[in-house]
This record gives structure tokens, sequence and C-alpha cells, in this order.
């Protein structure tokens, strides 16, 4: 196991936090093995039947389907491992990942995203503070994790685009709106304290021997920003940081931009992951189809 962790960390360049999951996961998988967790787990203990029994203990801990997935993900990954390096063990492929139900793609449209971001008071340094952030995740469609990573340094409001370091450590531009510079700069000239996060906790006690990274605002922090915007805009979607990231993509979508385009932006390694959002790009092939197509022209021609 030390070895697969090592190499998570260094070929598979997973972050800290999915290591950190990848290892809950096997010791919870090890203890239900193990049955009274002092009876030691062997590699022939990973059989279907054990791991069909797994999935039925998890469930019964009342764990959703796509959580259950995440169990049976990291376990194939540690499986194809073993084979990659000639250790004998139960195929991965004989492992299926449960499937979970489709989910409709949450978005705010135009109209919606507006109120939204007309929700913070500017008079208040919180409420421009939130007002760049609400504008600067519609701009980038950054995650938030990417957000809250920020330093002052990177960003640069002449170029109006910046660098940064996504999923996997893979590294893209992201781009701001002429919108969300103006407040940044607006932020930013409020800020008079010598820490280097883009994005500081204003709220709470206020200690001057603090570190940046203690007053680094967190993502649980963001989210809870965004549910308090969504709810005085009285949005009918329980919109979260996430839906800010989709409603620009559909935006650009709406707008003419291609596929392939939007992948390199969100930084999405595979463009399958980008199709989610097909149901913009089907709407726009319909409207095409509409206006060129000769069997929907109504002078005969």
């Amino acid at each position: 196991m030390d070895k697969f962790w090592v190499f998570l960390e260094l070929e598979h360049n997973c972050s800290r936090l999915t290591i950190r999951n990848y290892r809950h996961y096997f010791e919870v998988l090890f203890n239900f093995l193990s049955s009274d967790g002092q009876k030691p787990v062997f590699l022939a203990d990973i059989t279907v039947d054990n791991i069909q029994n797994f999935r039925l203990f998890l469930k019964n801990k009342g764990l959703k389907i796509n959580t259950q997935g995440y169990y049976i993900i990291a376990l194939r990954s540690f499986l194809k491992w073993l084979r990659k390096n000639d250790i004998k063990a139960l195929d991965p492929e004989k492992l299926d990942v449960p499937k979970v139900k489709d989910h409709s793609l949450k978005f705010l449209d135009l109209d919606q995203m507006h109120r939204l971001l007309n929700q913070p008071l500017l008079s208040s340094k919180t409420g421009l503070r939130d007002k760049a952030i609400l504008e600067l995740l519609f701009s980038t469609g950054l995650r938030v994790s990417e957000l809250v990573a920020l330093n002052r340094d990177q960003i640069d409001l002449k170029t109006r685009e910046f660098g940064v370091i996504g999923k996997g450590g893979r590294s893209r531009v992201v781009f701001i709106s002429i919108e969300a510079a103006k407040y940044l700069d607006q932020y930013l000239a409020s800020r008079l304290d010598p820490y280097k996060p883009l994005f500081i906790r204003l709220s709470g006690k206020k200690d001057i021997t603090a570190s940046d990274e203690q007053m680094r605002l967190t993502a649980r922090s963001v989210q809870r920003l965004v549910k308090t915007y969504v709810a005085k805009a009285k949005l009918p979607i329980a919109a979260t940081p996430h839906t800010l990231r989709h409603s620009m993509a559909t935006d650009l979508l709406r707008e003419g931009a291609d596929l392939r385009s939007v992948q390199e932006i969100l930084g999405h390694k595979n463009i399958a992951t980008t199709q989610i959002y097909t149901h913009v790009t089907d709407a726009k092939l319909r409207e095409i189809h509409q206006k060129f197509h000769a069997g929907n022209r109504t002078d005969g021609v």
C-alpha cells in the first residue's frame, strides 16, 4: 500500500486530498475484510463475492450510490496498479462501478445570474469582496478549490488573464471579464493588509500575527456565501459555486463557442466530461436545422 500511495502522488499526480480519501476508502474496506479489525488482510481476500458483500455493507450504512462508487473506483485503481506491476490479484475489470442515475445539470440563465451577482452590498468590505468572488467565478469557471488557492500576485488586471493549476496538476489559462476585472480592481484597492491570498476572511477575531494561510478564505466559506446570496436572490435553484461554473460554460456555448474550446477553458482532461453540456449544443443544432433545412422553409424554395 505504501508503494501505491507513492505511485498516486508521483506518477498519477493525485492531490493530497485524493490520496487522503483513498486511504479512508481502503481503511474501511480492510476493516470490513478483517471482520474483527485484527485479522490480517491479503490480496486473496479481495474477491468478487467479498466486494459485493462490501457494497451491501456500504449501502446498509446509508451511503449514496455515487459515494459507493468512489470506493470501487479507488479499489479498481489499486488493482490496475497491481496488474501493471505483475502482482497477482483480482482482475479490476470484474468490478463494475455502480451506475449513478443521470441528474439534470444545474445552471442559471442570464437573468438569474444577474440577480445573484447584484446581491452583495458594495458599501461594505465584505460585500465588495463577495461581489468580486461571484464575478470571478462566473467569468472564469474556476472550481472553488482553485479560487481560494489564488494569491494577489497571480492576478493581472491589464491582460485580464492568469494561469491556474487545476485537477491532476493540469495547468490552464483563465480569462477575467471586463465586469469581473472592474470589481476585482475595486476590491484589491480596498485591501490595506499585507496578506498574499486573493480572498481573505474579514470576520472573526483579528490577529496581526495570523499567517497567510490562516487568513485565506476557505472553500467552505465560499460555498456558504454563495448559498446566502442565492437565498437573498430567491432563485429557484439551490446554486453552488460549481453551478456558476456550469452557468459560465452554458453561456459560452449558447453564444457560439465550440465544445473543444470550452473543454480547454474548464480544464477538463477529456472531452467526454465537457459533453454534459450537450443540452446546449443540441438546442443550438436544432435552431440551425430549423433555420436552414429545406424541409422547414415555408416559401417552398
